[in-house]
């Protein structure tokens, strides 16, 4: 006779290698655009100013991509259930947070480099990738639209990383206070 195993004791303890990986790189990408974005954007015209914006475009693109994968990649493989620490002390109120900004931040993976790209479509400055691909404009070149876009582009981008200060902020509390074993489900060369 055999006896059924409880439901979280068929799920992975810890993330993929390349749910962990995708992470971790989309992570990095995400602040160095962060990063690029808030220097370029108060450079005077100039060449450098010229080559950022386009790494910074090349760069949303590939973010975007990645996000893609990602997401599939999540649709199609389980995550890892919460610790037994965790679900056993964590207020309601948190484990609704945990959810929705995990949801949000989804959301705005995709949104900010969405409306970057149509703010670049409606400015007038085509998006081709790496110098070599050429992608095709989301708007029509509308210079008043453009001017409406670019400011929810960089507010999206501010709540984006808001968002991801405050996924930071639990993932240490998780760590370092509450020492519940969470943040090891998405460290590499974990056990």
């Amino acid at each position: 006779m055999t006896t059924a195993l409880p439901d979280h004791a068929a799920q992975p303890r810890r993330y993929s290698t390349v749910a962990i990986v995708l992470h971790w790189l989309l992570a990095l990408v995400i602040l160095a655009m962060f990063a690029v974005g808030l220097y370029m954007t108060d450079l005077p015209f100039s060449p450098q100013r010229l080559k950022l914006y386009n790494w910074h475009k090349w760069a949303g693109v590939a973010f975007l991509a990645l996000t893609l994968l990602r997401l599939v990649w999540r649709l199609t493989h389980r995550p890892p259930a919460l610790p037994v620490a965790v679900t056993r002390t964590m207020p309601g109120w948190q484990h609704r947070a945990y959810h929705a900004t995990h949801h949000l931040m989804y959301l705005l993976f995709f949104a900010v480099p969405l409306v970057g790209w149509a703010y670049s479509s409606a400015a007038g400055f085509p998006i081709v990738w790496f110098g070599q691909l050429p992608l095709p404009d989301l708007l029509p070149v509308n210079k008043e639209l453009a001017e409406l876009i670019k400011p929810l582009h960089k507010y999206l981008a501010l709540a984006l990383m808001a968002l991801a200060g405050l996924h930071i902020a639990a993932a240490i509390k998780h760590q370092w206070v509450d020492r519940d074993g969470l943040l090891e489900r998405m460290l590499p060369g974990g056990r």
